[in-house]
């Protein structure tokens, strides 16, 4: 096995975990983004919430 190969596997597999570890980074923004879009809903709720409150006092 001649060093070129030895390099270019080498070069290969990094090329992978670097692929790989970006994914795994997009996945967590991506997480980040529904957890966000969660918190929103549960801030419209509770605004909808807070309406029918004051709806009912009057």
């Amino acid at each position: 096995r001649n060093k070129g190969e030895v390099s270019d596997r080498k070069r290969r597999e990094c090329g992978e975990r670097e692929r790989e570890r970006e994914r795994e980074r997009e996945r967590e923004r991506e997480r980040e983004r529904e957890r966000e879009r969660e918190r929103e809903r549960e801030r419209e709720r509770e605004r909808e919430r807070e309406n029918l409150r004051e709806r009912d006092k009057i």
